[in-house]
């Protein structure tokens, strides 16, 4: 039988040429073409047939290839640490199927990053009139918390945390950000503003501005 062999071709591979890939390939199908041969001719003379269980060496068993031509495959079983924050700005728009039982009870939110996969929320967590006018939500953003994703789902599951206004305003954009990267912009508590200068105006003394560098 004729015999394909695949090839991974890297870097150092390029380096020694393609002259010496195809020898080995070739020597490969040579030895895997012999060891065919041998056992047919074999069977011919003690006049054996070849049954369904006894059908000689798989050509496609990967045990017969060298390391060098065989792809790596692996499979996701765990997340050590989660590095996004599940949080996302988007917009949130009704379900096309109108007729099913999951456009009672969930949303659509469709992230603005699209790394970010796309999240049934539910109707709870949306504004009261959403369902009766979705058109005066179309460009409002909000902010949603990613909470779970089945493995049989082709869509996350999540929370609605809150509405940050129109989309395209400078407010409602950084905040989206911030939250997006964890990043905290609440007021500093009472303990921390105590810290600062309280005889205002405050100005930096000359001793103390002699050992800065001046990036005003």
């Amino acid at each position: 039988p004729d015999v394909i062999i695949e090839a991974q071709f890297d870097d150092n591979d390029a380096e020694h040429g393609q002259d010496h890939l195809q020898d080995m390939l070739t020597d490969d199908i040579k030895k895997l073409s012999l060891d065919t041969g041998e056992k047919g001719k074999a069977a011919g003379v003690t006049g054996v047939h070849r049954t369904k269980q006894d059908d000689g060496p798989k050509v496609n068993d990967p045990r017969l290839l060298p390391d060098e031509f065989l792809q790596r495959t692996a499979k996701v079983v765990y997340i050590l640490e989660k590095k996004h924050s599940r949080a996302a700005t988007g917009f949130i728009k009704l379900l096309a199927d109108r007729n099913s039982e999951l456009f009672k009870r969930c949303a659509m939110f469709s992230p603005v990053d699209h790394r970010v996969p796309r999240v049934y929320v539910p109707l709870a967590d949306c504004p009261a009139d959403f369902v009766t006018k979705p058109e005066a939500y179309s460009q409002m953003l909000f902010i949603c918390r990613i909470v779970d994703w089945k493995e049989d789902s082709n869509f996350a599951s999540g929370q609605l945390c809150k509405s940050l206004g129109q989309a395209g305003e400078i407010e409602p954009e950084s905040e989206g950000i911030l939250m997006e990267y964890g990043v905290d912009f609440s007021d500093f508590s009472p303990e921390v503003l105590e810290c600062l200068p309280q005889n205002l105006p405050w100005v930096i003394s000359p001793g103390e501005l002699a050992k800065r560098r001046d990036l005003r």
